[in-house]
This record gives C-alpha cells, sequence and structure tokens, in this order.
C-alpha cells in the first residue's frame, strides 16, 4: 500500500479484541489518528502519542492491525510488548526487533535469531551494528548504565544510515520500571526531546499509573505524548457489532438492546458473550435458531455463576491480583456498596460506620489499580460486568449461609430476569420522562460531563415545557431550583446551527440569571453547530453524555 494515501477514510474492519488478532470491528478513529501522525512524522513534524484504556478493550489489536496495512518503506515500525524481565532480555528484543524490521522487505529468508540478524545487517548499516555490538558487550561486562538511551539510541543511527524514521511501541509499557534502569524517565525524556526523527506510541491499560508519569516523569515541552483514550464502543458501533454476529432476528431486540446495556459497549464482553450464545444455538440441535429468554440466561450464568466460567474465572483471578499484599476484605464491602449504587464518598462512610480518611486509603488503593474511577463527588467500578459478577455473584458465595447450588443458581437468575424487566420497561418511556426521573435524583452533587463540571441542583420544580417555539427542537422540560434554571431541549437528529440559534431565542424568554441550556441529541452534532453552542454557552449532550449520568446514579441506560 503506498504511503500517503488515505487508507482508513471507508474500511469497516472487523475488529474483536480477543485471542484472535484477526478479527477486527471499526475503531476507525483511532487508525485515522495513527495514519496522521506516521504522515507527520514523514513531513517532519514528530508526535508521540500514549493509548490508555480498560484491560481488553483493544489497544493492542487495534495498533497491530494499523502496523499489517499501513506498509511504508520509509517507516520501521518495532513493536514490542513490556513484559517484567532482565534488562538484558529486553535489550536484546529490542534489538532484534529493530533488526527484523530492517530486513523485512528485504529478499533474505528471516530467522528471529539475533546473531543471525545482526551478520545479515552489517554490509547494509555498519554504523548501527557496530554500536549494536557495543552495547551486547557492555551487557556481557555487566556494565548496564546507560544500556537504556543507548538502545533508544540506534534509532536515531539507522535513520542517519537510511533516512528511514522508527516507530516503536510499547505495549504496557509502564512495565518498564521491573527492568531496572537507573534515572528510567529522565533518560527517556532526554531521547524523546533529542530523538525528533523516532517516534514513540505507548500503551497501558494502568491508566491512573500513566497519566501520573506523562504528569510528572515525562512531562516535556518538546516530545510530549498526546493521550488518548480507547473507549468501549459507542451505541451504534455497538449495534453493528452484534448485527454483524448474529442472523437477522436471530436475538430478540430487546435482548440485544440489554446486551449492548449490560457489556456498556466494551468488545471483550461483546464477544465472549455472543460467541457463547452462538454455541448455546450449536447446542440446542436444530430446536431452536433464534435467541430467547432461557437461552440467553442460561449463556450469562454459564459465563458468570459457574466456577469453571470463562468471566468467573476472570473476575476472580482479578480479585486476586487486587489483594497481592493486601486483605482483599479490607477492600470488597466497599465495591459491593458502588455496584449496588451507594457510590458516594460520604455515603459509603456512613453505611461502613467508617472515618471518612479510612475510607479514603481504601478508595485511592482502588483508584490507582484502575479498579474504580472517581467523577467528582461519585465513584464508578470502571467493568460494568465486574460490577454485576461481585454484586450478584462473588457476595452471595462469601456470605452464603444456604449452600444449595440450585437455589443459588435460581438466585442469580431471578437478578438477570430483574435487570432485563428493568431495562425494558425503562426502554418504552420517551427520552424526557427518563430526563425528568433522572432530575428528581440530583442532590446538589458536583459531576463533570465533557470535562466541565456540573452542579446537580436539588430541583424544586421539574415540568416539561410542551411545544417549543423551535423548528425542529419540539420538546423540552425545565427545571428550577432555588439558585438556578435548566432549560432542556431534545432532538432525535444532528444538532444544527439553526437548532441552536432557535434555542439560544427560546432560552431569552426566561430572565432567571443563572441559567443551565442543554441540548440534547441521539445523533450528534456538526462543527459548526458546537462552536455556535460554545459561543451561547449551551451544553450539547449525546446519548453517551446521558448515560454516564445515569451510571452514577445506578439506573439503565438508554439504547436507541
Amino acid at each position: 500500500m503506498k504511503s500517503g494515501k488515505a487508507i482508513f477514510r471507508k474500511t469497516h474492519i472487523i475488529i474483536c479484541p480477543r485471542m484472535n488478532k484477526d478479527r477486527f470491528f471499526d475503531r476507525r478513529y483511532y487508525l485515522e489518528v495513527l495514519e496522521k501522525r506516521l504522515k507527520g512524522l514523514k513531513e517532519g513534524y514528530r508526535q508521540n502519542i500514549a493509548f490508555i484504556g480498560d484491560e481488553s478493550v483493544g489497544k493492542t489489536a487495534m495498533v497491530l492491525k494499523f502496523l499489517n496495512y499501513y506498509n511504508d518503506n520509509a517507516i520501521l515500525p518495532l513493536y514490542l510488548e513490556v513484559r517484567p524481565a532482565s534488562l538484558e532480555h529486553f535489550a536484546k528484543r529490542f534489538i532484534g526487533v529493530l533488526l527484523y524490521s530492517f530486513l523485512r522487505n528485504s529478499d533474505i529468508l528471516l530467522k528471529e535469531d539475533l546473531e543471525f540478524l545482526l551478520r545479515k545487517s552489517e554490509k547494509y548499516i555498519p554504523k548501527t551494528t557496530e554500536k549494536i555490538k557495543s552495547i551486547l558487550a557492555c551487557l556481557g561486562k555487566k556494565q548496564k548504565t546507560s544500556v537504556f538511551s543507548d538502545l533508544l539510541s540506534l534509532c536515531e543511527t539507522i535513520n542517519q544510515e537510511t533516512r528511514k524514521n522508527c516507530v516503536v511501541i510499547f505495549d504496557e509499557f509502564h512495565h518498564l520500571e521491573s527492568l531496572g534502569i537507573k534515572n528510567l524517565y529522565r533518560e527517556w525524556s532526554k531521547a524523546l526531546v533529542l530523538q525528533k526523527n523516532t517516534m514513540y506510541i505507548i500503551m497501558s491499560s494502568a491508566k491512573f499509573k500513566t497519566r501520573r508519569i506523562l504528569s510528572e516523569g515525562l512531562s516535556l515541552l518538546f516530545g510530549n505524548f498526546q493521550i488518548i483514550e480507547v473507549d468501549p464502543f459507542d451505541l451504534g458501533t455497538s449495534e453493528e457489532f452484534l448485527e454483524i454476529r448474529f442472523l437477522p432476528n436471530q436475538i430478540e431486540k430487546s435482548l440485544k438492546k440489554f446486551l449492548i446495556h449490560f457489556t456498556g459497549g466494551h468488545p471483550f464482553y461483546l464477544e465472549v458473550i455472543s460467541e457463547a450464545l452462538a454455541k448455546s444455538l450449536a447446542k440446542a440441535e436444530g430446536s431452536t435458531n433464534n435467541i430467547n429468554y432461557l437461552n440467553f440466561t442460561s449463556t450469562l450464568e454459564e459465563l458468570l455463576f459457574e466456577e469453571s466460567g470463562l468471566l468467573n474465572q476472570k473476575f476472580s483471578h482479578y480479585l486476586r491480583r487486587l489483594s497481592e499484599n493486601r486483605n482483599v476484605l479490607d477492600y470488597t464491602p466497599i465495591l459491593y456498596l458502588i455496584a449496588s449504587g451507594h457510590n458516594r464518598i460520604k455515603d459509603i462512610a456512613h453505611i461502613l460506620r467508617k472515618q471518612k480518611k479510612e475510607v479514603l486509603q481504601k478508595i485511592n488503593y482502588l483508584l490507582e489499580t484502575d479498579t474504580l474511577t472517581r467523577n467528582q463527588d461519585f465513584l464508578k467500578i470502571n467493568d460494568r460486568v465486574f460490577g454485576f459478577w461481585l454484586k450478584s455473584v462473588y457476595k452471595e458465595r462469601m456470605e452464603a449461609l444456604n449452600f444449595d447450588v440450585c437455589e443459588k443458581k435460581s438466585m442469580f437468575k431471578n437478578k438477570i430476569d430483574e435487570m432485563v424487566k428493568e431495562f425494558v420497561i425503562n426502554s418504552d418511556k420517551p427520552l424526557p420522562e427518563r430526563m425528568i426521573e433522572l432530575l428528581r435524583l440530583f442532590e446538589n452533587e458536583a459531576v463533570s460531563v465533557d470535562r466541565k463540571r456540573l452542579r446537580l441542583s436539588t430541583f424544586r420544580e421539574i415540568k416539561p415545557l410542551g411545544l417549543l417555539n423551535c423548528k425542529n427542537l419540539k420538546e423540552g422540560l425545565l427545571a428550577r431550583s432555588t439558585d438556578s434554571l435548566w432549560i432542556i431541549a431534545f432532538k432525535k437528529d444532528s444538532i444544527t446551527e439553526d437548532d441552536i440559534a432557535d434555542f439560544t431565542k427560546e432560552c431569552k424568554k426566561y430572565r432567571q440569571r443563572v441559567q443551565k441550556k442543554i441540548v440534547i441529541t441521539s445523533d450528534g452534532i456538526d462543527t459548526n453547530a458546537r462552536l455556535k453552542a460554545m459561543e451561547e454557552k449551551i451544553w450539547t449532550w449525546n446519548l453517551n453524555n446521558l448515560n454516564q449520568l445515569l451510571d452514577l446514579f445506578n439506573k439503565p441506560r438508554v439504547v436507541v
């Protein structure tokens, strides 16, 4: 594929970030960012990237898929999965990957053998290979003080000899700390500033730790990292994913929507559950071709409840990791409460009858391990499915007085049944009605929406506005508190500049000084309309924004 060509503009590659890296779906935005950054590197503008995101959200699959598609002789990609190991082992892997990448497009039949690669490269890149031999000699003499910086400098040396730009990719890069490199981030910072022809892409599931490293150890004026969080699929992409997985009408529409809500669009869980549902149909031996409520709940039981279930084992393993050198019982009561909807620090301290300071110490550990995230006054378990397993499987198992397995299974199925029914009932409600129910839950808490702080006022009056005097915004709400007024409009289609202009005029009818003006869309907003909304101090929310608030109040998401 020729360099410079827009290779991901109209792709709809199938992506499923499980063990099989060849199954890929969507992720167009991130692929286009990578393409743009590599094009910029060739043109003399280098921007390093940090991809952070939950485990199994597809970071590795995305980058590897990009490298498989992006074939440019001017770029040398070096992909290394960083694992706890010795510095010597890491150094030899780094050198091996560099040489293999350099020789990849030659006519040489390659071997994954360092001596072979070094011998074959000598006549093409003599200065680089000479430097490599020097590094290997230092490793043999245990002189490892400057090994890391020397390894990174190989990228500039090979650029001087070949004019090729290196793209160094460290997957789970935070494990570099386990290599025992002295002054790791100081040495790396120097390389980031000086190596203008080398681009670094780092990936990490340790989101909290990575943000701290980038704000402290690798905080630079030049050569800094663009932080990109890899999110689960949005609502539309999740639905497309499931449409590809199943035949038309093979899964009931309400169950498909519930599955999107239950998984939060996390591609790993969508893949695991849809694959298990497909297997359940195969086991039925032709008795049914459709996924109904019975085989749906049985599949979740098999995955989450059974001791051998894939997700049960995954979460049990996660708890063991979480409790290394710690007592897991110090943390599970907090997690139980948050999973059950008691997710404000003051409420947790009150229920546990603990001092707020003591509770905060435990919460800080859970934040550092990315088990929780904090949104102003609220806490949230990062992994929605893990949260459900905690309160519906693990807690029941740990606190059980009756060890009747059949009864426990029945209780588990009842919880699934309650969740599905609650979701279906709420799915039938119009969006303004869902919003009214949400507004009634506000108790003057603070949250962040689109990185902007918002005070959730306690309202004394909430009422529909009926027909708004706007061309395309027909439904609205008014919510009044002691010191503020919220005016909310709804639109199914994308928000336009005209919508913003009309809504601005409508809001001027209300004279209360402190106003929150919000337009909620089931679709999107074009760039000009977004700029116009910012100018008029109007908040524009999509369903993802609304669902974030619903999550904080433990209410079912809106899935259309």
